[in-house]
């Protein structure tokens, strides 16, 4: 419970038109695009870094617990309020501060939109890379808090590989500046530190970010399969050929009927599967490199490679892609997504292995994923008024990512660990590295303030049971 003389100097930090605190409006901030809810006591919303460091202090000086949240589009319940307390909103910080095209960067502030960089940019030739499937609505905050990725990490890089530097308010509120402004800095890797800690660590005020040049040519290629397992094993052999595409996306049958019933984008029905593979460069390298992909798709069985041949082609393949989310919601009432990596050459086997787990769960599992590193997105449907379906669906999560980690993979890629995971993190870390994480979470905040319970594992006792988390339906309603 927030004392009343906090909340008092909290709201007259924002101003009168800066917070909510009533049951319908904190009821909007309760949730994430996870499954995951809790309700805060209190929004505000900071115009500044200044009011983000009296906020934070406001709140250590009372032990109030605080998370930051920029649009809330995040998979694993980084941004909801577990332990109550306030939620720092960056809806108002969102001015792109500076372009510098002589040194290819941009200052911005964590509630740009994603898509709001590339926007402002293209027309002098540069681009943001990191593009999440909801890019059009994450900001650049939270994008930074997950180290988000999205199909072109391939070629690119995640979040991590696009931040020059960090301004932050630490737990304590001190506003501390973090990177050089270059592509490498002295000293400790800082922004690296902060960029993936999920809001544990500070919160990110400002965020300097590299912009790429947009490349002379581009092209899209569809290849058809009759098999999944023809389509992971042309991922294995795409790069045994030494080729990086830009993207390298993989939809399962399942997953693309229900894209194509929904936006059109030219897929065919009757396949077990297609990869949607995206080159860029040069236009020499470019032709090149698309014969030697088409080469590799029929070595694997591939019954078609189609090319867009305009850029209106290009841009339906893509809407396909980017909506497939939205797609699975015309079909299912309820659908969970997951996050998890396997190795390349890992991929056919563990699609076998989730078609297995879909059987034993009793669930239809459909598969969309970024191929080219093995970071899977299976998409679980399931119907949270049906007693046992919920429990069912987080079991066949937690199924396939157990599965990941026995195979050298992760139980992340993008999607962060948030709650919906803390119960795996033993599993993928040895006690000796959760020991080394918890004591850069304690030098950071001492307190333990800075959005508790998320990222990491509480310390078990001798009688804890490592398990899902059990949902109610009306949760999810």
């Amino acid at each position: 419970m927030i004392p009343s003389a906090a909340r008092q100097r909290l709201v007259d930090t924002v101003g009168p038109k800066g917070f909510l605190d009533k049951p319908e409006d904190l009821r909007l901030y309760e949730y994430d695009g996870g499954v995951d809810k809790a309700r805060p006591e209190l929004v505000l919303f900071p115009k500044s870094a200044q009011e983000v460091s009296s906020i934070v202090q406001i709140a250590a000086a009372n032990k109030i617990p605080l998370l930051g949240r920029g649009a809330g589009t995040g998979l694993s319940g980084g941004a909801v309020a577990t332990s109550g307390g306030l939620v720092v909103s960056f809806a108002r910080m969102k001015r792109i501060l500076e372009v510098d095209y002589d040194n290819e960067r941009a200052v911005v502030e964590p509630g740009v939109v994603n898509l709001d960089i590339t926007a402002a940019v293209q027309g002098d030739g540069y681009f943001f890379a990191p593009d999440p499937s909801s890019q059009r609505a994450c900001t650049i905050g939270g994008n930074v808090a997950e180290n988000a990725g999205g199909p072109h990490t391939l070629a690119y890089g995640v979040t991590v590989n696009h931040v020059l530097g960090l301004e932050l308010v630490m737990p304590d509120g001190r506003i501390i500046q973090t990177g050089a402004g270059g592509f490498d800095s002295p000293g400790y890797d800082l922004p690296g530190l902060f960029t993936g800690s999920e809001g544990t660590l500070g919160l990110v005020t400002k965020v300097t970010v590299r912009l790429m040049r947009k490349p002379e040519a581009v092209k899209t290629l569809l290849a058809i399969y009759d098999t999944e397992d023809d389509c992971g094993l042309t991922v294995s052999e795409i790069t045994a050929r030494g080729i990086t595409p830009a993207a390298l996306e993989m939809l399962d049958g399942t997953l693309m009927r229900m894209v194509e019933e929904a936006t059109h984008a030219g897929y065919p029905l009757d396949a077990a599967g297609v990869l949607l593979i995206e080159l860029e460069g040069l236009t020499e390298a470019v032709e090149e490199q698309a014969e030697k992909i088409k080469a590799a798709c029929r070595a694997c069985r591939a019954r078609d490679v189609r090319e867009a041949k305009t850029a209106a082609e290009r841009d339906l393949l893509w809407k396909g892609r980017k909506n497939a989310f939205g797609a699975v919601g015309r079909v299912s009432p309820f659908y969970y997504v997951h996050d998890g990596v396997v190795p390349r050459t890992q991929i056919a086997p563990t699609l076998r292995e989730i078609g297995s787990i879909s059987k034993r769960r009793g669930l239809t599992i459909s598969n969309i994923f970024h191929a080219g590193d093995g970071n899977l997105h299976p998409l679980i449907l399931f119907d949270a008024r049906k007693p046992g379906d919920m429990q069912a669906a987080q079991n066949a999560g937690f199924d396939i990512l157990e599965h990941c980690i026995k195979v050298g993979g992760s139980i992340t890629g993008e999607h962060g660990i948030g709650v919906e995971k803390l119960a795996l993190m033993d599993k993928q870390f040895r006690q000796e590295a959760l020991e080394m994480m918890r004591k850069i979470k304690h030098m950071c905040d001492a307190s333990g303030l800075m959005n508790p319970g998320k990222l990491l594992p509480a310390r078990k006792g001798c009688a804890e049971i490592t398990q899902p988390p059990v949902h109610k339906p009306e949760d999810l309603i």
